[in-house]
């Protein structure tokens, strides 16, 4: 079985300040997730089969509670998703608020033969329930969107396999929600650039070596 590092830290994230463009709360968010997930499915990036999220409350920060609910019975765009999530809430904590949600679930990525592979966390959406400020991040975490493996491997068969259906679906990603994205923050192991990862400096025919970093 073909196994691929996850790093620690995203490679590669792009967000979406939904200000103006969505109405703010748990419902709207739903509904972006369920638009946005459509789209990944659409390219076998993301196939949804759970939430997860962590509560806290106004004025007094995280409960260092989180929860997650699977996708059984239900899809994005029921309208019976939003109450089941707030039915999570922890007892004692009556007045909790939803923290950022997490879409998880598995997608598909080819390797240098153009075997597919199923992962787990292949990619990572997050959208915002908050009352306030509605948004929606992706992140990428594994090295088969770059030019070169974790190791410094060049590896032009498996980026032209995966990297290319990374792009498609963020440029439809940016068409649906109706406002370009914002790039993420640089990590140890990588970028965003435009819709794809920044490309990796080729020294001696082969980019940085980021294994002496601790992977999960």
């Amino acid at each position: 079985m073909t196994m691929l590092m996850r790093a620690p830290k995203e490679c590669g994230s792009w967000f979406w300040n939904l200000d103006d463009v969505v109405e703010p709360g748990l419902e709207s968010a739903l509904r972006t997730a369920g638009r946005m997930s459509e789209i990944l499915q659409k390219h076998s990036l993301l196939e949804p089969d759970a939430l997860e999220w962590n509560w806290f409350e106004v004025g007094k920060g995280g409960t260092g509670i989180h929860s997650r609910l699977n996708l059984v019975g239900h899809t994005l765009t029921d309208p019976a998703l939003p109450n089941s999530l707030r039915a999570c809430r922890p007892n004692g904590h009556p007045h909790a608020e939803m923290g950022e949600i997490i879409v998880l679930g598995s997608g598909t990525w080819f390797d240098a033969s153009g075997t597919a592979h199923n992962e787990y966390r292949l990619v990572e959406l997050m959208v915002s329930p908050d009352e306030i400020g509605p948004s929606a991040e992706l992140s990428v975490y594994h090295d088969v969107w770059g030019l070169c493996d974790f190791r410094g491997n060049p590896h032009p068969a498996i980026h032209a396999a995966n990297a290319p259906r990374l792009s498609s679906a963020l440029r439809e990603l940016v068409q649906a929600l109706g406002v370009e994205a914002e790039l993420g923050e640089p990590t140890y192991y990588g970028r965003a650039d435009s819709y794809e990862l920044e490309a990796a400096d080729i020294i001696d025919g082969r980019g940085p070596d980021l294994t002496d970093a601790v992977f999960g």
